[in-house]
C-alpha cells in the first residue's frame, strides 16, 4: 500500500537548525525503528538565490511498519477538522505519480503539535502509494482507507 515516505524541512539562515530538526523528530521518533534520528536525517547545506545559507533536512522511511506508524501518528494527532480537510482534499493532494502530499507547520511541530499548513516553509511529507499495476483510482482508494 505505501511504498515509502519522505519528510523534508528547510532551515533558513534566520532559523535554528536544531529547532527545525526537532520539528522533524516529532514525526520520526513516533514512527522510525531507530531512536537516533541523527542517523536517519540527512542535512544538506545549500546557498540560496541571494547567497543566504539554507539547510535542507530530509529523511526517508521505507519499512512498511514505520510507514504505517507514521500515518497512524498523523491520524491520531491531527485535529478532527484537519483530518476532515485531508480526507476531502485527497484528489487534490494525490498527484499523477501516486504521491500523496502533506504539509505541516514547522513551529507547531516544534511545540509538539500537528497543524496542516499551506506554506512552502513547512514540513513536507510525501507518501508514495504503491499499486500494481499503477492505477491512480486504486491509489486514491488506498489513501482514503489510510486516512478514513
Amino acid at each position: 500500500m505505501i511504498h515509502y515516505i519522505t519528510l523534508r524541512a528547510t532551515s533558513h539562515a534566520t532559523e535554528e537548525k536544531s529547532r527545525v530538526k526537532t520539528s522533524l523528530d516529532l514525526f520520526l521518533l513516533n514512527s522510525a525503528s531507530n531512536a537516533n534520528t541523527d542517523e536517519i536525517v540527512e542535512v544538506l547545506d545549500v546557498e540560496g538565490h541571494y547567497g543566504n545559507l539554507i539547510s535542507l533536512c530530509s529523511a526517508e522511511l521505507t519499512r512498511k511498519s514505520e510507514c504505517k506508524r507514521l500515518v497512524e501518528f498523523i491520524k491520531e494527532n491531527l485535529s478532527s477538522q484537519d483530518l476532515a480537510t485531508v480526507y476531502k482534499e485527497i484528489p487534490d493532494r494525490l498527484d499523477d505519480e501516486q504521491v500523496f502530499h502533506l504539509r505541516f507547520n514547522k513551529q507547531e511541530a516544534y511545540l509538539g503539535r500537528l497543524l496542516l499548513s499551506t506554506s512552502s516553509d513547512a514540513i513536507i511529507i510525501k507518501i508514495k502509494i504503491a499499486t500494481y499495476p499503477k492505477n491512480w483510482e486504486q491509489a486514491k482508494k488506498n489513501v482514503e482507507d489510510l486516512f478514513g
